[in-house]
């Protein structure tokens, strides 16, 4: 059975599953769709064309669904996607997509948004990443399954942050985090391979060596340009899917594939 709170606010035109919580001075703000086990604790606010997948939490002071901090945006109806068994913790932003970025943002499955931080427009977002306080995704940028980002961290738009990374708190982003690495620094560097990660992720440890080895003599090695080192890694570890994944990354980057390279194309 629903529960709502009676100093709760309710659109009409919002759609409930049967056991959704709504906690006192919530606010569901137009046509919003909210799955079976949701949580809307007090104070939180979830508006506009958003859609929650089952058992979400939206916490006091949250707001899902606002219009996108862009300039042109001008009341296009454009849409926030969120999957399921996440939690956005007190103050956190998550906002919809823009006509020219595609029209959705899009939040996977069983993330932990932790205070303050901010997800900007037409976001991917994937599977059980999480944000620490206050970290900070600007428009279009692509966050990979199981990511990691540590307080304060903050990416420029169009960035993409690979999966299974870990990002170091106050870390600025300003060009792609590659797969299974870690980054610190102002601006960011790599300063290794996120193992521990990896083998959180049920990954095999002879496959964990190898991409080790990739990083190592790509980022951090000077024994010969990371261009040949990628080359070399490329050939010897060809029955490594995962280091192949790394190299694919690497290269599409420098292709203008992915990433900041697809900035122009939003002016254009």
């Amino acid at each position: 059975m629903t529960r709502v709170h009676p100093s709760a606010v309710i659109d009409p035109r919002a759609e409930l599953a049967a056991d959704v919580v709504v906690g006192p001075y919530a606010v569901v703000d137009g046509p919003v769709r909210i799955g079976a086990g949701c949580v809307l604790h007090a104070h939180s606010v979830v508006m506009g064309h958003t859609t929650l997948g089952a058992g979400n939490q939206v916490f006091p002071g949250a707001v899902l669904g606002a219009p996108p901090q862009d300039l042109k945006y001008s009341g296009d109806v454009t849409t926030l996607l969120i999957g399921e068994g996440n939690a956005f913790r007190e103050h956190v932003t998550v906002h919809p997509g823009t006509v020219k970025g595609g029209g959705v943002t899009r939040v996977g499955n069983h993330g932990l948004f932790m205070v303050g931080c901010h997800v900007a427009h037409d976001c991917t977002v994937g599977d059980r990443v999480v944000l620490a306080n206050h970290v900070l995704l600007a428009g279009h940028i692509k966050v990979g399954e199981r990511a990691i980002l540590n307080g304060a961290a903050a990416c420029h738009h169009f960035t993409t942050v690979g999966r299974l990374t870990y990002v170091g708190g106050l870390t600025r982003i300003t060009q792609d985090v590659h797969p299974f690495t870690i980054v610190e620094g102002h601006p960011a560097r790599v300063r290794g391979t996120n193992k521990v990660g990896m083998q959180r992720a049920g990954i095999p440890e002879t496959s964990i060596e190898k991409v080790e080895e990739t990083v190592r003599r790509v980022y951090i090695s000077k024994r010969e340009s990371a261009r040949e080192a990628l080359a070399r890694v490329e050939t010897e570890f060809a029955d490594e899917p995962l280091v192949l994944e790394f190299v694919a990354s690497v290269r599409a980057s420098e292709q203008g594939r992915q990433g900041r390279a697809s900035e122009p194309s939003r002016a254009r």
